[in-house]
């Protein structure tokens, strides 16, 4: 165990607060009865010197010095001492500080040198010992900084002795020292993190006076304990008028109080959106779907304020505490990756960040994630193949960044399920001609290369083109020009009963049934909101026509997610245990704190995309069932959709 709390204390040593976690950890596991005993006796964090009766076992324990040292003499091993510790290296802080009697020492520097050792003894794993020098030295003798240290020395040691009320007035006191709002709110985690293990008797039965904090801090322990009861927020404002100059009685307060099963909506939203630059168009398309359901006649409720922040002027740790100057009290955006990970990165999230999209693998606290990820497309492409009994595929996917992460995704999903990859080829994004490809991809070279052969010894022989017989599935990645062409080549090349499953790209988002015919059998997965009479909402397509036809079609599943963004706003804590249908698919939270979303699924028919799997009923519905989608003739820019890609990807 000593080398457990050296390990421990050298990792924790030197920095503001001393790790919260790890002192939690470590009470868990030190409250023994015994020490349990000793910390409900009301033992005192500060004993006096002669209550410690230390002198003699110092003077044993201390190497004499031939002659005492001078003040500056005193002063350069202390700080020699000191330099040693915060470098971790405590048998060398410790052959120096045996070289000095404390008792020479003058009143201040003995307070110092007291301190230093029980340090070093924490570093080494002696936590008892640490405690009797820490009770030989009277804080108050010592600056602000060493007084600091003192206490969390002393919080630590009490801890790992199994004394978490001795802890806990450690840090009561150390509180009042620490000057950053964030050492504040840690030091009062550990804090109630100490009492919660104490017994209720003593939480009940302290003889503090109601104006001591300590009195205070206990009731909020037992307080916490019945957290997830009914009447926890009641119980909570009643601690509020009992402790009202409490410490904790602030932001604090509020952090643990229980939220209803549906949110309040936040008094004031800052977004943080693109209002210039390459991805303006996306930040235009996001922000008018989410005035739209801001706007909506069947919002009931106060309405909050809402400030638009531009994101491509000012960096998000900026932008952030530009609006929490503001009054913010909820953050809607980055849009981008590269700016999501830099908050993220920067900063303790004090109040809720949705971002608008999915940084893999970033997960922190009041950090929610929410974008058209391509992640959930190519997820729901395959469980419908899977579904529909395939299980042996061939794929294909343009050559550029994106389809080398989709063809990742591809792999990972299919597989996963338990399907085989049989061989993937990649096609340039900007050629219409995809006959090489496609006949790599269906073993049609192999079979031409043969017939060339044999043709050299049978000249009149006819070529029939047999392509692979072993694949029953074709997964596709494309966009809805490339598609047009990729699909008539397939049948041309007699792959017309090879069933083709795509992710959402081949919709245009409106429909033209002369223009997709090209499309006819191909299955996809795409947000309800585009598809006929399956978007559940008041805020149908047809309904926001004159809205959203000013847009380019590749930015129509944005305008949807605008919608949702806005829904989401009273949902995010309940979204784990309660899906809702929104405009961009069945919206669930999972791990990441990622908004998933389960799409509704269509086949072309006739030029048409006809609805085969809706999304699933069941599910909370945001609005109310709306009017059907109406469509519309404008065709989608290859420009704009490679921009679309660069902000889901």
């Amino acid at each position: 165990m000593k080398s457990l709390f050296k390990s421990l204390y050298l990792t924790c040593h030197g920095t503001a607060l001393w790790c919260v976690f790890i002192q939690g950890l470590l009470l868990v596991s030190a409250c023994t009865p015994t020490a349990m005993e000793q910390a409900t006796q009301g033992q005192r964090v500060l004993p006096t010197q002669e209550q410690a009766g230390w002198t003699q076992s110092l003077s044993e324990a201390s190497q004499q010095q031939s002659r005492p040292f001078s003040f500056e003499q005193s002063q350069q091993h202390l700080h020699k001492i000191e330099s040693f510790i915060r470098s971790g290296d405590n048998l060398a802080a410790k052959k120096v500080a045996d070289a000095i009697n404390p008792l020479k020492l003058p009143v201040a520097q003995q307070a110092q040198f007291n301190l230093f050792y029980a340090q070093i003894l924490l570093g080494i794993g002696d936590a008892e010992t640490a405690l009797k020098w820490l009770a030989g030295s009277l804080p108050e003798r010592l600056d602000l900084q060493h007084q600091i240290e003192y206490f969390q020395a002393q919080a630590f040691a009490f801890s790992i002795t199994g004394n978490p009320l001795d802890s806990a007035k450690a840090r009561i006191a150390l509180h009042e020292l620490l000057a950053s709002p964030e050492q504040r709110e840690e030091n009062q985690s550990a804090i109630l993190e100490s009492l919660t293990l104490l017994p209720d008797s003593v939480l009940e039965n302290s003889e503090s006076p109601a104006a001591d904090p300590l009195t205070g801090w206990l009731s909020l322990a037992k307080l916490l304990k019945t957290k997830g009861q009914p009447g926890f927020n009641e119980r909570a404002a009643q601690w509020r008028d009992l402790f009202p100059g409490h410490p904790a009685n602030a932001a604090f307060l509020d952090d643990i109080q229980e939220t209803p099963g549906i949110e309040s909506q936040p008094a004031s939203i800052a977004l943080f959106l693109p209002e210039s630059g390459p991805f303006a168009g996306a930040g235009k398309a996001i922000r008018a779907g989410f005035m739209a359901a801001y706007n909506d006649q069947g919002n009931q409720g106060d309405k909050p304020g809402i400030h638009f922040y531009d994101s491509e002027r000012a960096s998000p740790l900026f932008l952030y505490n530009q609006a929490i100057t503001d009054g913010a009290d909820f953050i809607i955006g980055p849009l981008q990756k590269e700016a999501i990970q830099s908050l993220a990165g920067s900063v303790t999230l004090q109040v809720p960040v949705l971002a608008l999209n999915h940084v893999p693998g970033l997960e922190k606290d009041n950090l929610y994630q929410f974008g058209l990820s391509p992640i959930d497309d190519v997820e729901e492409i395959t469980h419908k193949a899977w579904l529909d009994n395939h299980r042996k595929a061939l794929l294909l996917i343009p050559d550029n960044a994106q389809g080398k992460r989709i063809v990742n995704y591809f792999t990972d999903s299919w597989q996963g399920l338990g399907g085989v990859i049989l061989e993937t080829q990649t096609f340039k994004p900007k050629e219409t001609d995809f006959s090489e490809t496609l006949k790599k991809l269906l073993n049609l070279d192999e079979s031409e290369y043969r017939y060339n052969k044999i043709l050299e010894l049978i000249p009149k022989l006819k070529y029939n083109p047999r392509r692979r017989q072993d694949a029953d599935v074709l997964l596709l990645n494309a966009n809805s020009a490339e598609a047009r062409s990729i699909n008539p080549q397939l049948h041309y090349y007699q792959a017309s009963q090879l069933p083709v499953y795509a992710t959402p790209g081949v919709y245009s988002g409106q429909t033209n049934a002369s223009l997709d015919s090209d499309l006819d059998q191909i299955t996809f997965c795409d947000t309800p909101w585009l598809l006929d009479k399956t978007y559940l909402g008041t805020l149908s397509m047809d309904t926001l026509q004159d809205t959203w036809q000013s847009f380019p079609d590749s930015y129509l599943r944005l305008f949807a997610m605008g919608i949702d963004t806005y829904r989401l706003l009273g949902r995010l804590k309940t979204l784990d245990i309660s899906a809702c249908a929104g405009a961009t698919g069945k919206l669930s939270l999972v791990t990441e704190n990622r908004i998933k979303r389960s799409l509704a699924c269509a086949r072309f028919t006739d030029g048409l995309p006809k609805v085969i799997d809706p999304i699933d009923s069941t599910a909370e519905s945001f609005g109310k069932t709306g009017s059907d989608p109406k469509a519309a003739t404008n065709f989608q820019s290859r420009q704009d959709h490679l921009l679309i890609e660069q902000v889901t990807e």
